[in-house]
């Protein structure tokens, strides 16, 4: 068992960077946490998508603080809970086969280590919460279910959202955050980590832990960051910084993030002092330009993830590309078979997300051959020798066999 350390510097970062709300209370958190008792502590990941991405290395990142004070750090996957999937807000989601969710979930370990330590004197456990939620029987569920009346359940905003717009709830959803909640008395924690827009679930789960455990649980609800493209980052959509890009990608969706997002980026995605980001804050204020420090920010979420020595070379990249209008020299270049269409290669090195994205950017002519200096007009483009710029920030180098 790890030694416990007592560190208030580091206990009052847990409490407050990236923190939009913690309960019952901070203060009871921090007596908890000074007070030397080894506490278990775990966040939750449904694998909806094939990527982790950095709204969910906020909550790792205060995995990484408890883990380094000596507690108990456990990285649920959520292979149960994924079947149903958290209720989307508009929409019911489609209920994931079991090769999906493997599928999905195949590269998680590996992109959250980049954040935390499954090995060592004081690893995190990876567990999966199919071993517990698969083993009720409708006895348990209809006792767990017994704690609570509708009325209750749905007072969850999704739900109140989906009732005023007459839009269908089915029944299986309004049980998920029962299954959540039961997750941390299976594993009898003493605190959970979330987004904000899992408090609903997360006191669900508090509740659950006093009723079956007799005992508090404390939850802190992290801050949430939209993706840039200004909508909410999504494992689902794929539409953030994934913690499986590579750095230059990083980099990259970084500087497309608005001025108004520089602040709250440099907060929530990265180890910046907070006394040198209100001295930013005053600064941008004042007139300076920002774009000196959304680079900072984009070079610190990079350094975060992959390291300084891939941030040094991501931004080069950026500046070379961008600054110095040069394609950059890192591309790695992409083996094709002669005759095969531009939109299944860049769909399958995931340069767009789909096929409507495609021909959106050919309507827009936003896809060039850099060595032809032509536009691609056609949805049935066949590829070609050279490198394709798409939009403003993305390459491919196409290398036919």
């Amino acid at each position: 068992m790890s030694k416990i350390i007592i560190d208030e510097e580091k206990i009052d970062k847990f409490l407050e960077r990236g923190v939009a709300e913690i309960f019952p209370s901070k203060k009871l958190l921090k007596e908890k946490l000074m007070s030397g008792a080894r506490l278990k502590i775990y966040q939750g990941f449904d694998p909806t998508g094939p990527y982790l991405h950095v709204g969910h290395a906020i909550g790792i990142r205060a995995l990484k603080i408890l883990q380094e004070l000596g507690h108990e750090v456990i990285f649920l996957v959520g292979d149960f809970t994924s079947k149903v999937g958290d209720p989307d807000k508009g929409s019911t989601r489609i209920i994931l086969t079991d090769e999906e969710i493997e599928r999905n979930m195949s590269k998680w370990k590996e992109q959250a280590a980049q954040l935390i330590n499954f090995g060592g004197e004081n690893p995190v456990r990876f567990e999966r919460n199919y071993k517990w939620l698969s083993k009720l029987k409708l006895d348990d569920i209809l006792k767990l279910m017994s704690n609570f009346t509708l009325q209750q359940i749905l007072q969850r905003d999704l739900f109140k959202k989906r009732l005023k717009e007459d839009l269908p709830l089915k029944l299986h959803e309004i049980v998920y955050p029962l299954m959540q909640g039961y997750d941390g008395v299976a594993m009898e924690v003493d605190i959970e980590i979330g987004g904000a827009d899992q408090i609903f679930n997360m006191l669900v789960g508090r509740d659950l832990s006093k009723i079956y455990l007799n005992k508090e649980k404390f939850v802190r609800a992290n801050k949430m960051m939209d993706a840039p493209d200004g909508i909410t980052m999504s494992k689902t959509k794929g539409n953030g910084i994934n913690l499986g890009d590579n750095a230059e990608q990083m980099f990259g969706k970084a500087m497309s993030y608005p001025d108004t997002a520089i602040l709250s980026g440099l907060e929530l995605l990265t180890e910046v002092s907070m006394k040198e980001i209100k001295n930013i804050e005053k600064e941008i204020k004042s007139g300076s330009n920002p774009m000196q420090f959304k680079k900072l920010m984009a070079y610190e979420i990079v350094k975060t993830i992959k390291g300084e020595k891939d941030a040094i070379s991501a931004q080069d990249s950026w500046e070379k590309t961008f600054s110095r209008k040069e394609i950059p020299t890192e591309i790695e270049g992409v083996d094709v078979k002669k005759g095969e269409l531009l939109v299944d290669v860049f769909l399958k090195e995931k340069i767009i997300l789909s096929k409507s994205e495609f021909r959106r950017l050919i309507d827009e002519r936003a896809i060039t051959n850099m060595d032809t200096k032509e536009k691609v007009t056609s949805q049935t483009e066949k590829v070609q020798n050279g490198v394709y710029k798409i939009g403003k920030k993305r390459f491919c180098k196409i290398k036919i066999k």
